[in-house]
């Protein structure tokens, strides 16, 4: 499979999010990189908002259903997949990695606690948050803890379908950075 088949992979799991504006409809898949075997997938509202209990507050993000359905399937906590994960773990998702959230942990947290941040190699990313403004501080983060972050904003027709449906429900695209 390509990057771009997983991404498409993704956009499917986006496609099941319920639109929610000012929120968006985002999708993810959990890939080892070397076999191309998807090892989780999941999108934005597919657990119910406090499902996680009091410890762990908030809407359940895509890379966190991940996340969560990886750790089911291995019988772990979240907090100890980087023990099972693949070395050379991919997140393809459909938009950017949250870096701030009114509660909850981030899911550029939850990526950089796996493996003391080193268990996911690469992150591939549709699209940058359509209402963002600057640059990412979690891709940042990401970057700077050696997690490859490839932008896959150059494809116009991928872009535009995840934009579609990552904005589904909203008036506008916001500033549709791109």
């Amino acid at each position: 499979m390509t990057h771009k088949s997983h991404m498409l992979l993704a956009l499917e799991q986006a496609r099941m999010s319920p639109p929610c504006p000012p929120k968006f409809c985002v999708g993810a898949v959990l890939v080892d990189g070397d076999t191309n075997d998807v090892l989780a997938s999941g999108y934005y509202q597919e657990f119910a908002r406090g499902s996680r209990g009091p410890e762990d507050p908030g809407t359940i993000h895509a890379e966190h259903a991940c996340l969560i359905k990886l750790a089911q399937k291995h019988g772990i906590p979240e907090t100890d997949l980087g023990s099972v994960l693949p070395p050379n773990a991919v997140f393809y998702t459909t938009m950017e990695p949250c870096s701030e959230r009114s509660e909850g942990r981030t899911c550029v947290d939850r990526i950089l606690q796996l493996g003391d941040g080193r268990a996911i190699k690469a992150m591939y990313v549709g699209v940058r948050k359509p209402d963002a403004v600057g640059e990412s501080k979690g891709v940042c983060r990401l970057e700077e803890a050696g997690v490859q972050v490839v932008w896959m904003d150059d494809d116009h027709e991928l872009r535009e379908q995840i934009l579609e449906i990552t904005c589904a429900g909203h008036s506008s695209r916001g500033g549709d950075n791109g």
